[in-house]
């Protein structure tokens, strides 16, 4: 059980609702980020085989998605000290992971990358205890889609 201040999932929600007024432009800091720490994960992301762009409606719905779980993982935290993903989109997550060849290392990309995302997201707003919160959430959520693959 991991313990999850209502602080901390304030936090989240509103830096959830800072990312949310500009979904399009904060997808290509997202995935920008992304690519620039690990270019061949592009070919993960069937949306951008032409690259970054905030015009891509695939590409804003996922890093809208993305980041939507991140967020209910912090509400989940805080309600039941876990995460738990309901079994179809656990089942869905795990083997799209699996067969995309997501490996431990794509996991930290992914996170300097929410983070990254959200500091932009949010500016002057920014602190150690909001990255912290961001960075549990993630890392709980990271878990169970880990989990969801070795049952995939």
């Amino acid at each position: 059980m991991v313990s999850f201040t209502e602080n901390q999932e304030a936090l989240v929600n509103s830096s959830w609702e800072a990312f949310k007024q500009n979904i399009p432009r904060h997808s290509v800091v997202f995935y920008t980020s992304i690519l620039e720490k690990a270019p061949g994960a592009k070919d993960m992301f069937s949306f951008l085989a032409t690259g970054v762009d905030q015009n891509n409606p695939k590409q804003t719905a996922h890093a809208q998605k993305f980041f939507e779980m991140t967020r209910d993982s912090a509400v989940q935290l805080r309600a039941k000290g876990e995460v738990v993903l309901a079994d179809a989109i656990s089942k869905n997550l795990g083997c799209v992971h699996a067969q995309k060849g997501v490996l431990e290392p794509h996991f930290a990309v992914l996170k300097e990358a929410l983070l990254k995302t959200i500091k932009e997201a949010v500016g002057d707003k920014w602190s150690d205890e909001l990255s912290n919160a961001w960075e549990v959430a993630y890392d709980e959520l990271a878990a169970a889609v880990k989990k969801s693959m070795t049952s995939a």
